[in-house]
């Protein structure tokens, strides 16, 4: 197998923060609302949709499992508006980042989420598109609609494996 292997490390908010924002209920603010028979985690991340004139889409993704080891050779963004995932079916999944470099996607960075983590990459944050992993899994994604050129995909010159 040519090329690195990486490891994923726990998501945790301080380590994804360069990317965007952890989406959970663990240390979020809550609220009471409806007379008190709802609590509202509050503000969980930010959604940035708004460049050239976007709106935001609300949708299902279903993401098909990914078995290790997992071959990486390519990275995309969205330069227009941010991206949400979050899981709806409870198992854990891949989220890959890489820093920006040159235009194009630098050292990658690779979280393991549970199923009760979202994230929520910021425009212009080189990403893996979704890897599920263990069974197929659907996720409510919250990302861009409109005009504008609002994907890059970069093709890397040496793929990296993701190993458990």
């Amino acid at each position: 197998m040519a090329g690195r292997i990486l490891r994923p490390c726990p998501l945790t908010k301080a380590a994804f923060a360069p990317f965007g924002d952890v989406i959970e209920m663990a240390d979020a603010e809550e609220r009471l609302i409806n007379g008190g028979t709802t609590t509202r985690y509050h503000d969980l991340a930010t959604v940035d949709v708004g460049a050239e004139g976007g709106r935001p889409l609300i949708s299902i993704f279903r993401g098909q499992p990914f078995a290790f080891p997992i071959a990486i050779t390519m990275f995309e963004r969205h330069p227009l508006g941010s991206q949400a995932f979050y899981p709806l079916s409870g198992r854990p999944w891949l989220a890959v980042v890489a820093a920006e470099d040159g235009g194009r996607p630098g050292e990658p960075l690779v979280f393991i989420a549970s199923g009760t983590q979202g994230v929520n990459y910021a425009p212009g944050v080189w990403h893996h598109p979704l890897l599920a992993l263990d069974e197929t899994s659907q996720f409510l994604v919250v990302d861009r609609g409109g005009t504008g050129d609002n994907l890059e995909e970069a093709i890397l010159a040496e793929p990296f494996h993701i190993e458990r």
